[in-house]
C-alpha cells in the first residue's frame, strides 16, 4: 500500500485569480486494486473479519459498484471468500464491474429493489445468511464505524498547511472520517454525489456517532453539484472533464472526483473561499 498518498499541486490560472491554490490527494494511487477509499473503508473490516473468525465477506452494491469491485479484490489478496448483493435483476452479459469481481472470486446474487432498500433488516440478513452460511457483512458503500475509523488515517495525512480538505460524498464514510482525523484549525468540505444529498448530513454524523461517540471536526456537505444524480452526467460535467484533462493531464472519475472538483472551481470562482485558501481535494480512484 502507497501510505501516505502523494500530494500534488494543481497550478490553475483561474483559481489563482481568485486567490485559491489547489492540490490533489492523490488516494487512486494508493493501490491499484484498492484505491482510496475503498482500503481505508476495508482496512478495519478486513481486521475485524479475521479477529471474529469468519472466512466470507458479504456486502451490497449496484451495477456499477466500484466498491464490489474492491471487495472482490480484497477479497483475492487477503484469503476471504467474498459475495456480492446486486441491486435490480441479473443482465448478462455482465458488465465491466461485475465480471471484474467475478474475475476476483465474487459470486454474485441479486436482490429486487423492494428488499434491497431494507437490506439492513433483521429479516433480511437473516435470509442471507440462510442462503450463505456464516459472513462478515460490509455495508453498501463499506461506510460503517471501522470504515469511519480507517478513514480518520487519510485525515491525519494532510498537512496542517492547507484550509480545506474536500471529498466526495456518496455514503457518507470518507467524510465521516476525514472530518475526525483533520487537524482542529481546518474545515472538511464534502460534495454530495446525489441528487437530494441533504440527508447524508444525518448520516455523517451518525457514522461519527457510531465510531466516536459524538460528532467530530468542522464539516458540512454542499448538495448542488451533483449534476443529475447518482451515476449521471450531464454536457456541463463532461465538458469540465475533458478541459481539466486537457490542462492537468488527469481523466477524472466522473462518478464521484470530477463532481467534486466541479464544485470546488465553482464555489472558488463565486469567491466562496477567502483569499490565500489553501485547498486539498481527496482523488478517491
Amino acid at each position: 500500500m502507497r501510505v501516505p498518498s502523494p500530494v500534488e499541486e494543481v497550478r490553475d490560472g483561474r483559481l489563482e485569480r481568485v486567490g485559491v491554490r489547489l492540490s490533489l490527494k492523490r488516494d487512486d494511487l494508493v493501490h491499484p486494486d484498492l484505491p482510496g477509499n475503498k482500503w481505508r473503508k476495508l482496512k478495519y473490516n478486513l481486521r475485524a473479519a479475521s479477529e471474529q473468525g469468519h472466512r466470507t465477506l458479504l456486502t451490497f452494491g449496484g451495477a456499477y459498484s466500484n466498491h464490489l469491485r474492491a471487495t472482490a479484490a480484497a477479497g483475492r489478496i487477503f484469503g476471504f471468500d467474498t459475495v456480492g448483493i446486486v441491486r435490480g435483476e441479473e443482465h448478462l452479459p455482465l458488465n465491466e464491474s461485475l465480471a471484474y469481481a467475478v474475475a476476483q472470486g465474487m459470486r454474485l446474487d441479486y436482490m429486487d429493489r423492494g428488499t434491497y432498500r431494507r437490506k439492513a433488516e433483521p429479516d433480511v440478513v437473516a435470509s442471507l445468511r440462510e442462503r450463505w452460511g456464516d459472513f462478515y457483512l460490509v455495508p453498501e458503500g463499506g461506510s460503517n464505524a471501522p470504515a469511519v475509523r480507517g478513514c480518520a488515517e487519510l485525515g491525519a495525512e494532510v498537512d496542517p498547511s492547507f484550509d480545506v480538505v474536500c471529498c466526495a460524498v456518496g455514503t457518507g464514510g470518507t467524510l465521516a472520517g476525514l472530518a475526525a482525523g483533520i487537524a482542529s484549525h481546518q474545515r472538511a468540505l464534502g460534495f454530495a454525489v446525489l441528487k437530494g444529498g441533504a440527508f447524508l448530513n444525518e448520516e455523517v454524523e451518525r457514522l461519527q456517532r457510531e465510531a466516536y461517540g459524538e460528532r467530530r471536526g468542522n464539516w458540512s456537505i454542499v448538495t448542488d453539484f451533483h449534476f443529475g444524480g447518482y451515476a449521471r452526467r450531464d454536457e456541463e460535467l463532461d465538458a469540465f472533464v475533458a478541459d481539466f484533462r486537457r490542462r492537468h493531464g488527469l481523466l477524472l472519475d466522473w462518478v464521484y472526483v470530477a463532481k467534486m472538483l466541479a464544485g470546488v472551481h465553482s464555489l472558488a470562482e463565486r469567491g466562496a473561499f477567502r483569499e490565500d485558501t489553501r485547498v486539498l481535494a481527496v482523488v478517491t480512484g
